[in-house]
């Protein structure tokens, strides 16, 4: 048996191809998987629950009801394009939302599970912006709005976010080893699974003469990323839209 982890699929109506690979992926390995934990960013925006009865949500929702509909247990964190996901999400999905952070035993081991922004301490200025949406305050007037005024926010939002990004250095961007140590010494881990940044890798560093793992999960905007754990090992795989075009089995490694 095996659990899946991905984060940063950013599904909205213009990627048609990456929404329907996601659901590939549940319908391919849902029926025989452990868990599915999402780590965050599975909208490429989500302006609340009001949301759902948009028709480009329905396959989603409807997919991920049917994996848990099927007994395997589905879990999404908020990432910071969507968290606003609520409970009427929780409840069309079958989905449980989980905290960020939290510790999970995974097969044996506790593993550290995290969106990932909050470590991108370097970005003072995403960290300010990050506080103040992340407010009661700023959440309930941003609820106030119509649909259509949340909607237009958004992308406004998104266009001055993408010029800014575009002037910040990559390594700004990142995480902050630091802060990533300090998580780990905090929670009492030595292994650590986000997404956010972009930048898969599977790292191993010293930490107080342990061997510490740090898996970053991908994002899907041109493929798939899919980290696959079962007892003997853990695989961050790409998965191709080709696939799509492939039969209907089990994803093999890459």
């Amino acid at each position: 048996m095996t659990t899946f982890f991905i984060s940063d699929l950013h599904l909205c109506a213009q990627r048609p191809a990456i929404t329907e690979l996601f659901l590939d992926l549940l319908r391919r390995e849902g029926p025989h998987a452990d868990a599915f934990y999402i780590l965050g960013d599975l909208f490429e925006y989500w302006i609340g629950d009001e949301a759902a009865s948009q028709d480009e949500y329905r396959p989603i929702i409807d997919g991920m009801r049917r994996v848990a509909d099927g007994g395997t247990p589905l879990y999404v964190m908020h990432g910071n394009r969507d968290f606003l996901l609520g409970a009427q999400f929780e409840r069309e999905t079958g989905c449980r939302l989980i905290q960020d952070p939290i510790v999970v035993d995974l097969y044996g081991t506790g593993v550290l599970l995290m969106h990932g922004d909050t470590l991108c301490t370097d970005d003072h200025e995403y960290q300010a912006i990050r506080q103040r949406v992340r407010s009661s305050e700023w959440i309930e007037a941003f609820l106030r709005k119509s649909i259509g005024e949340r909607n237009t926010l958004v992308r406004q939002f998104r266009e001055k976010s993408k010029i800014v990004s575009a002037t910040k250095s990559p390594e700004i961007m990142d995480v902050n080893q630091q802060a990533v140590e300090a998580t780990l010494h905090k929670h009492g881990v030595r292994h650590l699974i986000h997404g956010h940044t972009h930048r898969p890798g599977q790292h191993v560093f010293d930490l107080d003469g342990e061997r510490a793992h740090r898996d970053v999960l991908g994002d899907w905007y041109k493929q798939g990323s899919v980290l696959r754990c079962d007892a003997q090992e853990w695989l961050l795989q790409d998965i191709p839209l080709s696939r799509l075009n492939g039969p209907r089995n089990a994803i093999p490694a890459e």
